[in-house]
């Protein structure tokens, strides 16, 4: 799996810089990861951590559904940044849920490399 996951992810840090972002940075993607923002549906703060974990080798729970959500960090979780669809996929629904829009490439490269480092 870990070769696996170093193609996914170098193949979509490769897209990201393709559309203009980079140098990827671990510690701005941490900061994100942190940041708050306000939920559109409860007006309540809300960041990733809030459904998975500030420790990315934890379990997580979605706030709503309360659904498990297994760790993000590939070294808990090898399925973790193994196929870049599926990156993608849940950039795309994460971002929107928690920010109200999609993620730049910038800041999804920064995500990667922190999650990847965790």
């Amino acid at each position: 799996q870990p070769a696996a996951r170093a193609d996914a992810v170098a193949d979509a840090l490769a897209t990201y810089q393709a559309q203009g972002a980079g140098p990827f940075d671990a510690a701005a993607g941490e900061r994100r990861w942190r940041e708050n923002f306000t939920d559109a549906e409860t007006g309540k703060p809300i960041n990733c951590t809030s459904c998975h974990q500030a420790d990315l080798r934890q379990t997580g729970k979605h706030i709503r559904t309360l659904k498990p959500i297994e760790p993000m960090s590939p070294a808990a979780n090898p399925q973790r940044l193994t196929d870049v669809k599926k990156i993608e996929k849940w950039f795309l629904r994460n971002c929107k849920g928690t920010w109200g829009r999609e993620c730049t490439a910038q800041e999804k490269g920064d995500f990667l490399v922190y999650i990847q480092g965790q």
